[in-house]
């Protein structure tokens, strides 16, 4: 994963909900020579963070035995100009899924107000992983060391 779009996860549930943050700095890197009158988060961004963070609960809900590659992504609203300096709360749920594919959808608070949302995501699903590797990344990348047997 060459760019990371959440600082942690807060809270998972299987086969439900994921639920984790990202601090918007001045220091992120799409921001370089971006925006050179103001720096603003470009909306791609807002959808990469769910994407990214509803495709881990993915992995996770079926024990690491695949990859979520995002294929769709439909009826999505994201701000037009937010400027770096804030907490995103990044929430993801799953609606179903399959051994082929999953639908779900995400959404961004920011002090408890909804700014972002995408209202349909579909992932297809890539069996040739190494389960090893996989659940590494993730506790590695998620900042989560156990997880409790209620999560599991």
């Amino acid at each position: 994963m060459r760019f990371l779009y959440y600082d942690r996860v807060d809270s998972l549930d299987k086969n439900v909900k994921i639920a984790g943050a990202k601090t918007f700095t001045l220091s992120e890197e799409f921001l370089r020579s971006h925006f050179r009158k103001q720096a603003l988060v470009p909306g791609v961004i807002y959808i990469e963070a769910m994407a990214q963070l509803l495709g881990w609960l993915i992995i996770y809900s079926h024990d690491f035995n695949l990859s979520a590659v995002m294929s769709l992504v439909e009826d999505v609203k994201v701000p037009p100009a937010l400027r770096p300096g804030f907490t995103a709360e990044i929430h993801g749920e799953i609606i179903s899924t399959s051994r082929r594919d999953s639908l779900g959808r995400a959404w961004i608070t920011i002090d408890g107000e909804v700014v972002a949302s995408m209202n349909r995501i579909i992932y297809s699903h890539v069996h040739k992983v190494n389960p090893q590797d996989l659940r590494d990344l993730f506790y590695y990348y998620s900042g989560i060391r156990t997880v409790s047997s209620e999560n599991a």
